[in-house]
């Protein structure tokens, strides 16, 4: 089931230095979330907290709360292995392993968990797939190396291999920024079909893919040259596009600056 997540005032740094600053937000289940802003300004570091993807850096901690519906994702004893795996991650280059067939991509978080039936494998690898509208395309070389595929068919791959383990959540780091146009547009078409079973949060540096394919957009900045980013404005994205209510974000939006 797609869960809630609640942020309150989240600081995020790497040793000494903040990263990201005191930001607050909701992200509706079944929806999909857009984070918008310049380069450097915390968007990427900041959908890593939201599975603790950031601690594989040394130094990487937080202040504040990340609330996966009544879940406290930073709580004392939480494994964050378990959290990953309730909140996955779809990152900016299609990242199939090498040595491993289309089908064995498919299954790799499921067999960590411990799945071995073949049935229950063979169903996961055909609705994952189907999931990632790639099935029709590959289901007669599920055996063929995964590196083989297109750009395109790559990050769907690893689409279907993220939706396989069943997360409640799946975040994409600028999924289609390596991807062509027409590879982009299916991203972005399968997206929209996966916001009715996950929650979805999206970073992009296209202003117009943020407006096609988010219920709403959350736009971040740097207050200076070496100062942490900040979350300036969230709301419908509708109204981020239309009638913002900081300057900064209709700055960035129009191309004024960015």
């Amino acid at each position: 089931m797609a869960k809630r997540i609640d942020v309150k005032d989240l600081n995020v740094y790497y040793s000494s230095f903040k990263a990201v600053e005191d930001v607050t937000m909701t992200v509706e289940p079944r929806s999909v979330t857009a984070f918008i802003g310049p380069s450097g300004c915390g968007k990427s570091t900041f959908l890593r907290t939201l599975n603790r993807m950031h601690e594989v850096i040394p130094g990487a901690r937080v202040e504040g709360s990340v609330m996966l519906d009544d879940l406290d994702l930073y709580a004392k004893g939480v494994d964050p292995v378990s959290v990953r795996r309730s909140v996955g991650m779809v990152f900016q280059r299609p990242n199939p392993f090498p040595t491993m067939s289309i089908y064995d991509n498919v299954i790799a978080g499921l067999r960590l968990n411990g799945v071995k039936g073949r049935k229950d494998l063979d169903e996961a690898v055909e609705t994952s797939l189907k999931g990632a509208n790639l099935w029709n395309e590959v289901k007669d070389r599920l055996k063929k190396p995964g590196a083989g595929l297109s750009g395109g068919q790559q990050q769907r791959l690893c689409i279907a291999r993220a939706i396989a383990v069943r997360p409640q959540v799946l975040l994409m780091d600028e999924p289609c920024s390596a991807l062509d146009p027409i590879s982009t547009l299916a991203i972005e078409d399968l997206v929209n079909e996966l916001k009715s079973d996950f929650t979805i949060v999206i970073v992009t540096h296209n202003m117009q893919q943020a407006a096609r394919v988010s219920d709403r957009t959350a736009f971040f900045n740097l207050a200076a040259t070496g100062k942490p980013g900040r979350l300036v404005e969230i709301g419908d994205t509708q109204k981020i596009f239309n009638n913002p209510i900081e300057r900064a974000t209709e700055d960035y939006i129009s191309g004024r600056f960015g």
